[in-house]
C-alpha cells in the first residue's frame, strides 16, 4: 500500500470519528464521552400521575429526593400482602448499631462524603480518559482502575508475614 492510500484511509477514519455525536457524559465502564442513545437500563416505568385533592398540602420538592411517582416495588409487595409499607423506611440508627456508629465516627464524619467522592471520581475518570482514543473502542474500566484493585492473596500473604492470624483461603484459580 502506498503512502497516499494510507494517508487517505487515515483521513477518512479521522473524518468519520469527528462526525460522531457525543455528549459530555461518562459511564463507569466507558471513560470517553458516550453518544446520545438512551441507556436501556435507566428506563424505569413510573407510577401513574394522580391529581392531589389539595394543592396546598403538597410537600416542597427536594433535590435528589423521591417523587410520588417513583417505583417502590418492596413497599408495593408489603402492601399487597397486608403489611405496613411505612415500616420499610429506616428512621434513625437502630439501637443495636449505636456502638458501631460511635466507633467508626470517632475521628469525625464528613457530611457531604457522597458528593465529594462522586466529584473526585468524575475528575479521576476525566483525567484517565484524556488520551484513550483507539481505532477499535474497548472497555477502559480495568485499565483506569488498575492501581486501585486490591489483591486479596497479596494482602493475605502480607498479614501472615506480619504474624497476624488469618483464616484459611481457597487456593488461587487459574495460575
Amino acid at each position: 500500500m502506498n503512502l497516499s492510500r494510507l494517508a487517505f484511509l487515515m483521513g477518512l477514519t479521522a473524518a468519520l470519528g469527528a462526525c460522531s455525536a457525543t455528549e459530555n457524559k461518562r459511564t463507569l465502564h466507558r471513560l470517553t464521552s458516550v453518544g446520545t442513545s438512551p441507556e436501556e437500563f435507566s428506563i424505569v416505568p413510573l407510577k401513574p400521575l394522580e391529581e392531589p385533592q389539595d394543592y396546598t398540602t403538597l410537600p416542597e420538592p427536594i433535590k435528589g429526593g423521591r417523587s410520588r411517582t417513583d417505583p417502590t416495588p418492596k413497599a408495593d409487595v408489603v402492601a399487597a400482602l397486608g403489611g405496613n409499607p411505612a415500616r420499610l423506611t429506616a428512621t434513625g440508627i437502630p439501637a443495636s448499631d449505636t456502638a458501631l456508629i460511635n466507633r467508626t465516627s470517632r475521628f469525625g464524619v464528613t457530611s457531604d462524603i457522597r458528593e465529594s467522592l462522586a466529584e473526585a471520581d468524575e475528575d479521576f475518570r476525566r483525567r484517565k480518559s484524556l488520551f484513550t482514543w483507539k481505532l477499535i473502542p474497548e472497555d477502559e474500566y480495568t485499565n483506569a482502575y488498575r492501581r486501585e484493585v486490591l489483591d486479596g492473596y497479596a494482602e493475605l500473604r502480607r498479614f501472615r508475614l506480619l504474624g497476624v492470624r488469618t483464616p484459611a483461603a481457597p487456593p488461587k484459580q487459574g495460575r
